[in-house]
């Protein structure tokens, strides 16, 4: 199972990591963590030499009740750090996190590689046909309604099969349109309760047949946090955990803020099946 990034085929019949770059101000973990140029080059640094295939980097909260960010302010915030990241690291493999088409046409165009689209289209018209012309990787994840008021959109009749079927109709648009790489993210914490993630996460496998790569989010999410009584800063062990559940269930793609851990992961995991 390989998708093309650039003109790189990337296999990821080995699981993949990609870390979380959050270039705003209002994240649930790293909001605002990053000063200035320097500190984003060194944490990007780090994240490269521990081992990630991509760097995703997000401009738009999408926590639960996140404010409105302007398109203007988004391709603000974001085209100068792509620029930054491909200047330092030329062979840098950069996802675009937005729902916006021209966001995402402008990050593409600046020399990203992949897109990452939470509402899979839904919240952008010309989204898919853009990505489709730009042929890149699509990234699309489930999610009903937008950040400002997914949670009260978790009312399903079957969790597992509406989700299903949900990607089941976003493929068949993305394959009409003629994009060749796509990747399914089930959206944890997106439009679903604290057990509604883990009946997620405990049928994770029955989406390989949908036959496209998967990607997992759970990296300090308050899944893990608010189950634990504590906070997203401590929330790693349980990060690591579940990133380990969703890999016996053919996770191909880990999205997380802690690299390191990620990597770790998936070597003791590869261990078991050689």
């Amino acid at each position: 199972m390989t998708i093309n990034c650039k003109g790189k085929l990337i296999d990821l019949s080995t699981p993949k990591v990609m870390g979380i770059l959050n270039i705003t101000p209002d994240s649930f973990y790293d909001g605002g963590k990053y000063k200035n140029d320097s500190e984003f080059l060194s944490q990007v640094y780090v994240m490269l030499k521990e081992g990630a295939t991509f760097v995703d980097v997000g401009a738009y909260s999408s926590r639960p009740n996140a404010p409105e960010v302007s398109e203007t302010e988004e391709l603000n915030r974001i085209l100068p750090i792509v620029d930054l990241l491909l200047k330092e690291f030329p062979e840098i493999l950069l996802s675009i996190d937005t729902f916006r088409s021209s966001v995402a046409k402008k990050a593409i165009e600046s020399g990203a590689a992949l897109v990452n689209d939470i509402s899979a289209g839904k919240l952008d018209d010309n989204m898919i046909a853009t990505v489709a012309k730009l042929r890149v990787p699509y990234i699309m994840m489930h999610m009903r309604g937008t950040p400002q008021n997914m949670v009260q959109q978790t009312d399903y009749d079957n969790l597992i099969e509406d989700i299903i079927y949900y990607f089941s109709e976003r493929l068949s648009e993305t394959k009409k349109a003629g994009i060749i790489d796509t990747v399914i993210d089930p959206g944890f914490g997106f439009a679903k309760t604290l057990q509604q993630n883990y009946e997620l996460l405990n049928q994770l496998e029955l989406f390989t047949h949908l036959d496209k790569p998967l990607l997992v989010g759970l990296s300090r999410k308050s899944m893990i946090y608010k189950l634990l009584e504590s906070s997203p800063d401590q929330a790693l062990n349980g990060t690591s955990i579940l990133n380990s559940i969703a890999l016996q269930k053919h996770a191909n793609i880990l999205r997380v803020h802690d690299v390191k851990e990620a990597v770790e992961c998936i070597t003791l995991l590869n261990q078991l099946s050689n």
